[in-house]
């Protein structure tokens, strides 16, 4: 359903008030950015400590120490995954793509981070690189790797067509996460929360503003790789979408492995220290 068609004519000063000049609600400019390069030199001599092999339409869960570094890597074709993250301390703790987006804006890359849930309001991980970075925005507004989507899921799918499919996105991360921590599914799909997108390319519909796909640019080869602040629980799906080209939720589209893999670096980066919990303390705690 588009936008409907105004009820209200506008008022006389009307141009003026959307004339009206934006405000970035967050302005980033008082966060310290992170070493870069600092983060690039500790990778100088890694080792590969684990690799993951998601399969298509289906997801599986990683632990990374913090400090060291993981990838998601496109191994065999185009295909675009659903990331959660959550501290291995706490499931209480985990991503926040609201904040994120509020932070980085709709899509992330290298430099930017992947910030926690209140009240905890930390870096999780950080980017590192990202092979995709040249893609930027296409003339449709469409990037890559975005924190506007939430997962394809089996509620909207039965909401929007009636039908039933076991390995929506939502499905195939309880499945991960239940698999991990031994919770029933029932209670580890509480914990499943909006996503990472990774490698997928969206963006918004120029005239009614709605959440588009479109197909993925990332070809074998390419990785999105991130520093783990925090211990961290991770939970991938390979997208039942494949590259997203055409429609989610459905064994329709062709669909590609994804890999894990995890390094650990000879030392940490030269002056790093684990980020602590967001110290605000509300005056009723």
């Amino acid at each position: 359903m588009s936008r409907p068609s105004p009820e209200h004519r506008p008022p006389p000063d009307a141009d003026e008030r959307r004339a009206v000049r934006p405000v970035v609600c967050y302005p980033v400019d008082a966060l310290a950015p992170p070493d870069l390069d600092s983060y690039r030199a500790a990778r100088l001599g890694w080792e590969r400590v684990a690799a993951v092999t998601v399969p298509p339409r289906d997801a599986r869960s990683f632990t990374v120490p913090a400090g060291c570094f993981f990838r998601i890597v496109s191994v065999e074709g185009p295909q675009v995954g659903d990331l959660n993250l959550w501290s291995a301390d706490d499931l209480g703790e985990r991503f926040f793509s609201g904040k994120t987006r509020a932070l980085h804006g709709t899509h992330v890359t290298t430099g930017h981070r992947l910030w926690s849930s209140l009240p905890f309001l930390r870096p999780l991980a950080t980017i590192t690189d990202d092979t995709l970075d040249w893609y930027g925005f296409d003339e449709d507004g469409g990037g890559v790797h975005d924190v506007i989507g939430t997962r394809c899921d089996p509620y909207t799918h039965r909401l929007l067509t009636g039908g039933t499919y076991h390995h929506c996105c939502h499905s195939n991360l309880t499945r991960a996460l239940a698999a991990q921590t031994g919770l029933p599914p029932a209670q580890a799909k509480r914990h499943v929360h909006d996503v990472l997108n990774v490698f997928m390319c969206t963006g918004f519909t120029r005239d009614t503003h709605q959440y588009f796909m479109k197909a993925s640019p990332v070809r074998p080869g390419d990785y999105l790789e991130f520093f783990a602040e925090v211990d961290l629980l991770g939970a991938l799906s390979a997208c039942p979408g494949g590259d997203c080209s055409a429609e989610h939720s459905s064994d329709v589209a062709r669909c590609y492995p994804l890999l894990i893999e995890v390094y650990r670096p000879k030392a940490p980066p030269a002056g790093w220290v684990s980020p602590a919990r967001n110290s605000y303390a509300a005056p009723d705690a």
